[in-house]
């Protein structure tokens, strides 16, 4: 976490500290330009105490103009009263601060009450409100505004971030979740089959069964994952699809693993059940499933085909698996993935290429 998110967290657990921090900068910024303006003439108590007494009024300005007049302008957009509130929130406080100045600042100078000062002539006297006080209430209203509204659009963008960011989790979550039950269905009738015919494979699938569904299950949790646990996912599932076929089936899987790059768990699995579903699946005569993947420094490449037959109607475009296959892509590999499906002739092909740098 940064510094800025630190302070931002602290700002929001105890917002008093913030509002604290900032009227405590703009008091000694103010008392700096009062000494200096009064040079010899001015203590720097005097400075302090005659400022902090004249910030109460100019608070009012900042947070009437923060709190009330913003939003109804630009939230509620009542425009008239937005206005009106403006007018009354600066009388008073000018009001305020000229009382302060003539009450209690002056006689803290040794300044005596003047005879004509009284609280009709200050709440009367427009023209000396309008140009000695109004246009320092507004400066400090515009200054603590302006330090709001910064704060609060950068808390607006966070959560929308944070949001965006919960929601994408939660849609890759389903998605990891939608491994096809008939696939699992299917699995474990064979095994049942081989079982009961004592066949030496029974506990090589149950094996890669297993293996399958502990990696699913337990190893990708994680945003990203190793290249080569995605490798072994599928030449488990592979080796278990291959029970369902007979030899006519041919399955070609080639990989060039370079390095083990991290990617996103389970999107390979998809194109690969993808082309078992509609390839082996629709075909009634000698299905070929070819696989190849290349995995090396900043790119991945992973292309799957499989045979079909013109007459039958293809659905490869209109299955769950490749919908959700690209909202996935779109969620972790914004601009950085290149998905392209052709059909030609007898071939069915699904090219993924990613850029990782």
């Amino acid at each position: 976490m940064s510094f800025l998110d630190r302070l931002s967290d602290l700002h929001r657990k105890h917002r008093w500290l913030g509002h604290a921090a900032f009227w405590l900068v703009y008091l000694v910024i103010a008392v700096s330009a009062s000494k200096y303006r009064d040079g010899r003439d001015g203590t720097y108590a005097f400075e302090f105490m005659s400022d902090a007494v004249y910030m109460f009024a100019e608070m009012i300005a900042a947070y009437g103009l923060a709190y009330v007049v913003v939003p109804l302008f630009f939230y509620r957009k009542r425009y008239v009263l937005a206005v009106i509130a403006l007018v009354v929130i600066c009388y008073t406080a000018c009001v305020t601060g000229r009382i302060f100045i003539v009450k209690l600042c002056e006689p803290m100078a040794g300044v005596k009450p003047k005879s004509f000062e009284t609280y009709g002539e200050i709440l009367t006297d427009l023209p000396k409100l309008l140009y000695v006080y109004l246009f320092d209430m507004l400066a400090a209203a515009a200054i603590f505004t302006f330090v709001k509204v910064a704060k609060d659009q950068t808390e607006t963008k966070k959560r929308a971030l944070e949001l965006e960011k919960q929601k994408a989790e939660t849609e890759l979550k389903l998605l990891k979740a939608q491994l096809n039950p008939h696939f699992l269905f299917n699995t474990l009738n064979n095994i049942y089959a081989l079982s009961l015919s004592n066949s030496p494979v029974t506990s090589g699938a149950i094996a890669h069964l297993s293996e399958m569904l502990d990696y699913i299950l337990y190893q990708c949790n994680a945003r990203y994952v190793p290249v080569s646990g995605e490798i072994t996912l599928l030449k488990n599932y592979i080796s278990l699809e291959k029970l369902r076929y007979d030899e006519r089936l041919r399955v070609d899987f080639r990989f060039d693993q370079q390095q083990d790059i991290l990617i996103a768990p389970l999107i390979l699995l998809s194109l690969v059940e993808n082309a078992f579903k509609h390839g082996a699946g629709n075909d009634t005569g000698s299905p070929v499933i070819d696989i190849e993947l290349a995995a090396g420094t900043g790119h991945f490449d992973f292309k799957v085909s499989n045979t079909y037959y013109p007459n039958l109607e293809v659905r490869h475009a209109s299955s769950i698996g490749l919908p959700n296959l690209t909202r996935q892509l779109e969620l972790i590999y914004p601009g950085k993935h290149t998905l392209q499906i052709s059909p030609n002739n007898n071939l069915f092909m699904v090219e993924l290429q990613l850029d990782l740098t």
